[in-house]
């Protein structure tokens, strides 16, 4: 079928007969079911979803029929999916309920598709696919008009029951949780975290299965999301505002937007560093860290479950390099992309930063990387920085660069080429980042007799 022979959402009009459109879907709901007035006893089933042609006009489209129908076509294609539709009915929107329950659409129409009289089916016209799928990383709103974050946050109560747009990354997934209610109906619930380069977590709950579908495919960490016509809501039990999906709400996944991609890089460069990891309130104290690894079994276990994990090793720090230039050691970096900085500077100068052109936020510390070794191996590039490095080395960064040479060769050899019981958190390698990353979150000169004992135990587990 030629792409020439649809018709454009744009020129829709009740008069067409047997129209045929193309469109990519940006909204789905569930299926439910009524009681069928017609026929007492039974039930009429039905779902709506969205279609989109151009980056103007979209139109609501809600599926009516019998419930083997209509499980089979909800079940045929997804949100991103793009479809055809043959002989849908053409009705002008009912300017009171038109939009009540469903997004606000541009265009003054709503089709019907029927089991009798209708087709939908998943376009495969790669002519229109390559035209369609960009469409999906279109926001509906104005890509410019949303509150981050941050704004949300200060805002807090006033945003009570409110519905706005929101432009955020994902920084992780939760599991879906089933229930029912006390009237028997069974439902799901799934939340996910959302941050910023101003709030590092945020809730963003999901009820319905298609949503949770959409977000259960996306990547942590590497997707930003639209979210326009998000409710927003004073959580007493959080003590904190969250966000919720609604039958109004439609998410754009990695939009393509200056916006968006300034957010992405700022959470590129946040995940390449460790910085999300390192904000983590839920961070072990190194007093309960106890499982003691070789250097090799921590970067076995790293490829071997890919999660982050917290051990101690009893190892040799073979690179030190503390008595290099002093901007090597100690560095000052913008704390909203992480990018090192100078001091004198009145904004950052890093291009994407999402901060760029306000006033420069940063902060100076260590920051440097070390290698750890033992007989069964070498983990390269530990990041060692303030304050664990301050504590390691009994000064702060700023006495540090009142020290001589010779006294920052001091510190080096206390440390360099001797046994350390080092307390470190590791990540596997990831899309963003290759090969075990590792952060050092104490070390300190080992105890021979501590370490005769582990080596010991370890020795019996090779």
């Amino acid at each position: 079928m030629a792409a020439q022979n649809y018709i454009a959402i744009g020129e829709l009009h009740p008069n067409f007969s047997h129209a045929k459109l193309a469109g990519v879907v940006i909204w789905k709901t569930d299926s439910r079911s009524f009681p069928d007035r017609k026929n007492i006893g039974e039930e009429r089933h039905t779902f709506g979803f969205i279609i989109r042609d151009s980056p103007d006009f979209f139109v609501c489209v809600s599926a009516w029929g019998s419930e083997a129908y209509i499980n089979s076509l909800t079940n045929s294609f997804s949100i991103g999916d793009c479809v055809t539709i043959e002989n849908p009915l053409i009705t002008h929107k009912d300017p009171e309920k038109a939009d009540k329950f469903c997004p606000t659409t541009p265009s003054t129409f709503r089709l019907m598709v029927t089991e009798a009289h209708s087709q939908v089916l998943n376009c495969a016209d790669m002519v229109v696919l390559e035209r369609m799928l960009p469409l999906t990383h279109r926001p509906v709103k104005d890509p410019r008009d949303f509150y981050s974050l941050g704004d949300v946050v200060a805002n807090g109560q006033t945003l009570d029951g409110t519905v706005i747009n929101v432009l955020a990354a994902v920084r992780s997934i939760g599991e879906q949780k089933q229930f029912t209610t006390s009237d028997g109906r069974r439902g799901q619930r799934l939340e996910v975290k959302l941050f910023d380069d101003s709030v590092s977590s945020f809730p963003l709950v999901c009820w319905d299965r298609e949503t949770i579908l959409l977000v259960q495919n996306l990547m942590p960490k590497e997707t930003v999301l639209f979210i326009a016509d998000v409710r927003i809501n004073f959580d007493t039990f959080r003590n904190g505002m969250t966000a919720t999906v609604n039958s109004k709400t439609i998410i754009t996944v990695n939009p393509d937007t200056r916006e968006a991609i300034l957010l992405f890089n700022y959470v590129k460069e946040a995940a390449e560093t460790g910085a999300l990891e390192e904000e983590k309130p839920e961070d072990m104290p190194v007093e309960s860290i106890t499982d003691v690894y070789t250097v090799n079994e921590l970067k076995q276990r790293a490829l071997d479950v890919p999660e982050l994990f917290f051990g101690v090793t009893y190892s040799f720090i073979s690179k030190f390099d503390v008595d290099s230039s002093v901007s090597k050691v100690i560095r000052t970096r913008c704390t909203r992309c992480k990018y090192q900085v100078s001091d004198d500077l009145q904004s950052c100068t890093n291009d994407l930063c999402p901060g760029r052109g306000q006033g420069l936020s940063a902060a100076t510390g260590f920051d440097l990387l070390v290698d750890l070794s033992d007989h069964t191996g070498t983990l390269h590039g530990c990041s060692l920085r303030s304050p664990v490095a301050e504590k390691m080395l009994d000064c702060t960064a700023e006495e540090f660069t009142n020290l001589t040479d010779d006294e920052h060769t001091a510190l080096k050899w206390k440390y360099l080429l001797e046994r350390c019981k080092i307390y470190v958190k590791i990540f596997p390698p990831s899309k963003m980042r290759t090969g075990v990353k590792g952060i050092i979150l104490g070390c300190s000169l080992a105890d021979p007799g501590e370490v005769k004992q582990h080596m010991s135990a370890l020795s019996q587990r090779v």
